[in-house]
């Protein structure tokens, strides 16, 4: 396969990845802005959250000022100047399934034509209100093209791409959104580790679609261990970082190639370290520098693939997970 069309099959799928995350983010700070909050400048302090877990706070910052629901929602769903933005997200999807054409089925390529044709029609009439319906269509969409993918693909090197891309940034948005959400709930250093609100936890595993399963699998109150662990280490939760690490080694296992070890030595590294991880290790050595790790991991595989499989062009990345908690923290200070 050339260089060219794997390139454009790992940020196809990528950015439908990310923008079903981006997605479930805004979803949970609406719903969390409900909730009762004992913080000075709650708007801000609720509203800086999405903006640091994709990153987007900088962009933000410098356009917007001021961290306000209306204006987050709408830069980080629809604001094309946002690389970042769903809006952004699948229009470099289906550049990307434009281009690499002859490598998806025509199904694919129908779903991804026709959700950024009903994006711009639902962008010229969206408002506050129709919002929370706007982030379900988007997740169904990407749930959709995930279903037709599997369902029509060949079970090729050009599936494995695509597994590839949608793994890493599914184990990249997992780390941000338990690092960032982990420093809003437990402010406090002598606190971490302890109870924390049990809406707020909620908030987070549904997030990510695991509150049924954390209530399957502990059957006891939400506690910040308990969501770290199934969050991280379970291989059995879709959106953990051991089962994203999975997929992400047996796609470069699938792809081989002696241009890859590398990558798959990396790769290999980051997933043995979470299937003999154990959860009171990480706590102990700290959950953020934990993430921090991890991201720091993660961005460098991503580079390495690149370098090994991919179109050697300038892709946009999500800022470090570092400096997103601290713009948090300025906000609280």
């Amino acid at each position: 396969m050339l260089s060219r069309t794997a390139d454009n099959l790992f940020w196809m799928a990528r950015h439908i990845e990310r923008a079903e995350n981006i997605a479930r983010v805004l979803d949970v700070a609406h719903r969390t802005s409900l909730l009762p909050l004992d913080v000075e400048g709650t708007e801000a302090y609720l509203w800086y959250a999405p903006l640091n877990i994709t990153g987007c706070a900088a962009g933000y910052e410098e356009k917007h000022g001021l961290a306000r629901a209306s204006a987050v929602t709408h830069y980080m769903a629809l604001d094309p100047d946002n690389p970042s933005s769903i809006y952004s997200c699948l229009k470099m999807a289906r550049e990307n399934a434009r281009t690499a054409r002859s490598a998806i089925t025509s199904e694919m390529w129908e779903i991804i034509n026709a959700t950024w044709l009903e994006l711009n029609r639902l962008s010229k009439q969206m408002d506050d209100e129709k919002f929370s319906n706007f982030f379900d269509w988007v997740k169904d969409r990407s749930h959709l093209f995930r279903g037709v993918t599997l369902g029509t693909i060949i079970k090729d090197i050009a599936l494995s791409f695509i597994k590839l891309g949608t793994f890493l940034e599914r184990a990249d948005n997992t780390a941000r959104l338990l690092d960032v959400k982990y420093h809003i709930l437990l402010t406090e250093k002598e606190n971490v580790g302890s109870s924390a609100d049990y809406y707020q936890w909620g908030s987070l595993l549904k997030s990510v679609s695991a509150f049924e399963a954390y209530r399957k699998i502990y059957r006891d109150v939400i506690s910040p261990l308990r969501v770290a662990e199934l969050l991280i280490l379970r291989d059995d939760m879709p959106r953990s970082l051991h089962a994203c690490m999975n997929e992400v080694e047996a796609a470069l296992i699938e792809i081989n190639g002696s241009a890859g070890k590398e990558a798959r030595r990396s790769a290999g590294e980051l997933h043995a370290a979470l299937h003999f991880g154990r959860i009171e290790d990480i706590f102990k050595d700290g959950l953020h520098e934990y993430l921090t790790h991890f991201l720091g991991q993660a961005y460098s595989l991503s580079q390495i693939i690149r370098d090994a499989y991919l179109a050697r062009q300038d892709r946009f990345e999500t800022l470090p997970i570092s400096r997103a908690v601290q713009t948090q923290q300025q906000i609280t200070s």
